[in-house]
């Protein structure tokens, strides 16, 4: 699958004024990707918004497993058009039930009181590996764990600060990032970049959670899964260009595990964070 393909499935059909109908992409994955339903679900809520207004939140809950064979139904309710603010309700919807609700809130552009956290010093993504060439070194070494769908042809480069070994992870600090950027030019249009900062916001962010307890998601005994996710835009970014992902997880407790992050262009300029609490159950 290329950038095209990936931002044609991203782009849901509209089958009605509120409603809306996304397709999941043939890949490895045997559940949809909570990224996907994020973004379809932003872009939904994003077409039935005036264009002066640019969206600032989005909080949402994932509530069932989504079958990557079926499409998703996404029904957009217009809760609130203010002066100054405009909110949409989502449920994305398979099957007759709600995998998927958000909602996401729109403000005009003002002007304000300006601040941000400085970017961490971190290793540009000109002298990182490749999560191409990371994955045929592990389906080298194990071959077993990645299959002939992992190793296609990515829409997304991702440029990894730390690389785990799945099998024997080192126990680390639960503090980590990627750089991230598409394959190629989008077009300029801000609603294209915005859907797809959501989709990539949902990369590795739950496990950041699992660095210091040495588990990663091959572990069969670990029941993994998102449970909400926050993401905040505070500025303009283009998606098609390098984008730095840093990620912590404060805390674990409950079989949970809480997630933050914060996305930086190449520059240092802060423009969107997350917050995301994922299920981290190990059984016996």
């Amino acid at each position: 699958m290329d950038i095209e393909e990936l931002v044609e499935h991203l782009n849901v059909e509209q089958i009605d004024k509120l409603l809306f109908r996304g397709l999941t992409p043939d890949n490895w994955r045997k559940r949809v990707y909570g990224g996907q339903v994020l973004a379809q679900a932003l872009n939904a809520a994003l077409r039935t918004v005036d264009s002066d207004r640019k969206v600032h939140s989005l909080h949402a809950y994932f509530l069932r497993p989504g079958n990557p064979k079926l499409p998703i139904i996404y029904d957009v309710d217009p809760i609130r058009d203010g002066r100054s603010f405009t909110t949409r309700r989502v449920v994305a919807i398979q099957n007759g039930k709600a995998i998927f609700n958000t909602s996401i809130s729109f403000q005009i552009a003002e002007e304000g009181l300006n601040h941000q956290i400085e970017m961490p010093d971190v290793e540009g993504p000109e002298k990182l590996t490749s999560d191409e060439e990371y994955l045929r070194r592990l389906a080298e070494e194990h071959p077993n764990l990645v299959t002939p769908g992992m190793r296609n042809a990515q829409p997304i480069e991702i440029r990894r600060l730390q690389i785990i070994d799945p099998m024997s992870p080192i126990i680390s600090k639960p503090q980590t990032g990627f750089w991230m950027r598409s394959k190629g030019s989008l077009a300029d249009e801000p609603i294209i970049h915005q859907t797809m900062l959501a989709y990539l916001s949902d990369y590795f962010l739950m496990g950041t959670a699992l660095l210091p307890h040495g588990v990663t998601f091959f572990n069969s005994k670990l029941q993994g899964a998102s449970l909400d996710h926050v993401l905040y835009f505070h500025d303009y970014f283009r998606a098609d260009q390098w984008l730095y992902y840093h990620m912590d997880s404060p805390v674990s407790s409950g079989g949970r595990g809480l997630n933050r992050g914060t996305v930086y262009t190449q520059n240092g300029r802060l423009v969107a964070s997350s917050i995301q609490e994922g299920l981290m159950r190990i059984h016996q």
